[in-house]
């Protein structure tokens, strides 16, 4: 680039009689102008050339450079997030996991507790049960002997006067009531 820039720097020197234009036609397309021509297209375009290479590439390379620290630091804070964002799922799905083992744990506790309540009441209630059976038994046999001495008496004394009324004869109380107590006796001993 030197060379090239040393060069026609040199065959613009010789040519200066002719850069300054010329009376006739358009100079653009007359060969003398040409010199003169080649060395303004060559200093404009090289001073465009140092313009844009020290003044606006140098903006335009930061600008992109910032840019691309910018998306960067974005993806960098967004890759943070997201691992942040995980890491509170998995804490999340740690908190309702223990949950759902506390509250199966506290359930089947209860169950047990329930079932061992339950079999307790149970169990007295059937003891309950079993003593208040005990005591209707009880009541019951001291009813039947009690009941039967009374239907004892009562067998007799019908007996003597259904005798009574069939014979027209009084009957003696006392063989009636020892006949009627023989017979009570066969049945209690057949029923026990």
């Amino acid at each position: 680039m030197k060379k090239l820039c040393f060069f026609l720097s040199i065959f613009l020197l010789t040519q200066t009689g002719q850069t300054f234009g010329s009376d006739a036609g358009m100079p653009q397309l007359n060969p003398t102008f040409w010199a003169a021509q080649i060395f303004w297209l060559v200093l404009i375009f090289s001073a465009l050339y140092l313009i844009i290479w020290k003044i606006f590439l140098p903006r335009i390379t930061f600008s992109i450079e910032n840019r691309k620290s910018k998306i960067v630091n974005d993806l960098n804070e967004a890759e943070k997030l997201k691992e942040s964002a995980e890491k509170k799922l998995k804490e999340y799905n740690k908190i309702i996991e223990d949950s759902q083992k506390n509250a199966k744990k506290i359930i089947e506790e209860s169950k047990k507790k329930l079932d061992s309540d339950i079999n307790e009441k149970k169990n007295k209630f059937n003891e309950e049960m079993e003593k208040e059976l005990l005591v209707i038994e009880k009541e019951i046999k001291t009813l039947k002997k009690s009941s039967i001495s009374s239907v004892g008496k009562i067998a007799s004394d019908i007996s003597g006067e259904i005798v009574k009324q069939i014979v027209n004869t009084e009957v003696n109380k006392s063989n009636v009531d020892a006949i009627v107590n023989d017979i009570i006796k066969r049945r209690q001993s057949k029923l026990i």
